[in-house]
Order: structure tokens, then sequence, then C-alpha cells
């Protein structure tokens, strides 16, 4: 109706005034119409549903401005119940997006039609400054080396001999700290020492030298500090589509360039060592094997891209390992928690590392404690929503269409929730679901993607959590300082509880048993 009122009055007036101004009204009136119900720069499509309170222009940007980024993702949740897995929105700059949260949807997009959806080019900028130009965001011939590239190097066995290491001395200097944190009654925030520990160890895997976090828990280390800048600025990237507007007034782009140039130099200072001085350990660093690797031609990859390669791997596993493992944890303490999944876990641990160094092999031996992992991500996904862009026009199972430069979105945390895939019991903790042969389908849990495009260090992380983990539970009992509230969670390129996860520890048999 408002938009019919604008149109008549439009009308009236031009018949008031000079032909030039009644012809702006009309035009304007012309396009108030035409976008009345989506964002500019879109087309219609009344064949799906969407949410209420979309606005001329700027279609439903306006509706999430008024969400509080701790409900962000309840409101997608939301979205399901209410109007079903398939459903879209609309947003200037971004353009349509088509929410399928469907496991036969993501089946068709991540792996029967992989070519025809992409990463894109809106995304690829967005995310430059945290992952330059490495598989995580490029597509196409670049893509398919950089992935190879990946796979080959990930299950070198130098490597993962050297990952278990590393694993191991860093998981060594958290136990020594739980240990004082024990003694002197100190509350930890657990997700923060899970960051510290898993920014140490993927920079050491890396590049053979962590940033010191773990040697200096107590105070800031200006590398990491940098590294968590340039993450936020990221994610806030995502919500706010103007970012090439607002960073530069506001003096965010200025730090950007500050904090990736010091990281840069931080890498490229070890790898000019690197070709000064060699390498000869038995067990090799990622960036070892990187600089050993030739391009299609036959030469070594640009300083550049070997930069890019390693500080991917860093990004890719640093947040979503911890706060993986920090979602866990309070799955296991929370008020109601069943007791048997902790102590089974902790029996595990016990029967599988008792008297023995962690390795890689013996991770594997940790199936309840997988389970438990795989079981967390489920409900808490490390990346809640993901979005590639479709590149020609396609239709999705369900006879749904979708267009050329539209959106193809779909939400882990939404499915990880939905009873129509994981049944009634979907907000129960249950590590049973993996086991017995039972383990879901990847198009149903897709917490480390689907396809060709499936993490390629999802093995490498799940180690270096359950490593950690299993280092713990074998020396100390913890418990919530509160147990009672769900933790409130931050809007991020990943998962994170926004006020972090401060838990009491106790030396195993020093207060009452687990």
């Amino acid at each position: 109706m408002a938009v019919r009122s604008f149109l008549d009055a439009a009308i009236q007036y031009s018949s008031a005034t000079t032909p030039r101004s009644a012809l702006i009204f009309v035009f304007l009136a012309a396009l108030v119409y035409k976008y009345r119900s989506h964002a500019v720069g879109t087309r219609p499509r009344r064949d799906l549903k969407q949410p209420k309170g979309a606005v001329p222009f700027l279609g439903h940007m306006p509706l999430l401005a008024t969400i509080p980024g701790t409900k962000l993702y309840d409101f997608f949740e939301k979205q399901h119940r209410e109007l079903g897995p398939v459903w879209s929105i609309s947003l200037p700059f971004m353009g349509r997006m088509i929410q399928g949260d469907d496991p036969a949807m993501i089946e068709y997009v991540l792996k029967t039609n992989f070519w025809n959806y992409e990463k894109g080019e809106l995304l690829r900028n967005t995310l430059a400054d945290i992952y330059g130009r490495t598989f995580f965001v490029v597509d196409g011939e670049e893509w398919k080396f950089q992935r190879k590239l990946a796979m080959q190097v990930l299950t070198v066995n130098a490597f993962r001999e050297y990952t278990s290491d590393v694993f191991a001395q860093e998981g060594q200097k958290v136990v020594d700290y739980l240990y004082k944190a024990a003694d002197e009654g100190i509350v930890v925030d657990f997700q923060e020492l899970m960051l510290h520990y898993t920014l140490d160890t993927f920079t050491k895997v890396s590049v053979g030298k962590s940033f010191g976090c773990l040697d200096n828990i107590e105070n800031e280390v200006p590398l990491a500090v940098a590294f968590d800048r340039l993450l936020s600025v990221s994610a806030s990237r995502i919500t706010n589509p103007a970012w090439r507007i607002t960073e530069p007034l506001t003096g965010v782009t200025k730090t950007v360039k500050e904090d990736r140039a010091m990281i840069r130099k931080y890498y490229i200072e070890i790898i000019e060592e690197r070709r000064r001085n060699g390498y000869h350990k038995a067990k090799k660093d990622l960036l070892q094997l990187v600089m050993e690797v030739m391009d299609d031609d036959g030469n070594p990859l640009s300083e550049d891209l070997i930069v890019d390669i390693v500080f991917q791997l860093t990004v890719a596993g640093r947040d979503t390992t911890a706060q993986g493992l920090s979602w866990m944890l309070y799955l296991l303490l929370r008020d109601g928690a069943d007791k048997s999944i902790l102590e089974t876990l902790v029996q595990e641990v016990d029967d599988v590392l008792q008297g023995v160094e962690p390795t890689y092999d013996t991770y594997k031996r940790q199936k309840y404690a997988e389970a438990c992992f795989n079981e967390a991500q489920r409900i808490y996904p490390g990346g809640p929503r993901n979005l590639k862009l479709c590149v020609s026009d396609d239709v999705l199972p369900g006879g749904i269409k979708i267009h050329k430069g539209e959106w193809f979105t779909w939400s882990p945390y939404v499915m990880g929730r939905s009873e129509h895939v994981w049944r009634p019991d979907v907000l129960e903790f249950k590590p049973s679901r993996w086991l017995n042969g039972e383990r879901p389908s990847a198009s149903k849990f897709v917490a480390f993607n689907v396809g060709p495009r499936t993490c390629p260090g999802q093995q490498f992380a799940t180690c270096e959590a359950l490593t950690v983990l299993g280092m713990i539970l074998q020396s100390f009992q913890l418990e919530l300082v509160d147990s009672s509230t769900v933790p409130a969670y931050g809007v991020s390129l990943t998962f994170p509880m926004l006020n972090g996860l401060p838990i009491r520890v106790h030396r195993r048999g020093a207060t009452k048993a687990v």
C-alpha cells in the first residue's frame, strides 16, 4: 500500500509541476515499485518463501541489521522451522541468497554439480587479507592445483610424524599451565587457552616456529594480536557489504595493512633463512614441503603463494579446533549432561594413552573421543554458515530454480539442529550417533564440507584436538564456573564463544571422582 500511495502521489504531483520534475518523480516511483520487495540489483523470486520485513531497494538488510550477533544463527534456525529448508533473502551489494538446508541440495551443489558453484570474486576480495589466493577462496585450475598440493603435503609421513611431536610438545605446555592453575586456584578461560595452543601448534607445524603464545600466556603477543584483528575484520566484512567505504573512514584499512605486513614479514624472514641455510630434518614442516613443490611448468612456487599457503593452514585450523574443543567441554560438563559420557571418555584416554607418548597413531585409537568431538561439531559447527555462487542457470533438487549470479547458502548450524535431518533427539549430545557403524552421511554432517572441497585437514585437526584433550584428561578434572548457562556465541568466520569458557581445574584424585 505504501508503494502504491507513493506512485499515486507522484502522478498527482507531476500534473502540478514541470515536465522534468514530473519525469524524475515518476522514475523514482517506478524504481520503488520495481524493487518493492527485494534489494536493488536482484530479480524478484515470488516462487521462493522469504522472511517478512523486506523493504524497497535494501531488501532484507534492515531486518538483518536489527538482529543481535548473538542471535543471528538462531534467526536462520527460526526461518528453517517456519519456512522450511528452502527460502531466500536479498541484500544490496551481495545479491539474492537461496538458503538450502537440505542434504540432497548440499550433495548436489557441493558434489554432483560442483563446477557450477564457485567461491566467486566478491567473497575472494572480501577475504583476501586473511586467505590471499589460496584454495579456500580460489576457483578453477588455480583451486585444482592447490587442492592437489594440500592433499599431497598433509599425507606425507614425515609431516605427520612432525605434527604429532609438535602437538605433544605444545600440549605439555598446556598441562604445565593447568597444574599451576590447579595449585593456585586460578579460573582459566579454556577457549582462550585452546586458542593459544592451536595458534602455536599450527604456526610451528607450518614454519617450524611458533608465535610463543603458550610461553607468554599472561601477556599479549603482538603477532597473535595482529592475527586476531585480521580475522575479526574479515568476519565483519561478511555482515557489512559497504566495508570498502567504512573501513578507510574508520582507520581499519591502515590497521589491516600494518597487521598483514607484520605477519607476512614473519613468514618471509623464515623462508629467506631456509633458502640461505637449508633444512635437513627427517621430520618436515609444511613450509619445507611446500618449498620443494614445483608448479606445472617446473618452477618453484612464488614467495607470495608460499606465504599464503602456510598462513592459510593456521587460519583454517586454529579457531575451529580451539572452539570445537571448548563447545565439546561445555557439552560434557553442563548441568544435566550424561555423566557416563565423560566417564567413558576418561576411561578410553586412560586405556589408550597411559604410559604412551601421544602420536598420530594413538589418536586413531580414541574412537569414543572422536565421536564426542564430531557430535560437538554437529551441534556447534566450526563454520556455522557457508555460501557458493551459481555461475550458470541451474535447477536444484526439488525443482528449485537458481539463476546465474545468485548465491546458494547453507547453515551447518541449522542442519545440525534439524529434526528432519537428525530425528527428534537432535539437541541431545549423543556420541553414539558416530559409533557401531552408524556414522552419518557426509551430506548430513557438513561441518567439514562435502565433495571436492571437503576440508583436507580434517584428520589433522582432529588429531590435534584429541591429543591435547587426552593429555588434559589424563591429569585433571575440570568443572565449569557457570554450568547452568548456555554460552553466548559471537559472529565470526567460525563459531566462538562470545565470553570464553571459564573453568576450574583440579588435579585428578585431589577432589571427587569424575
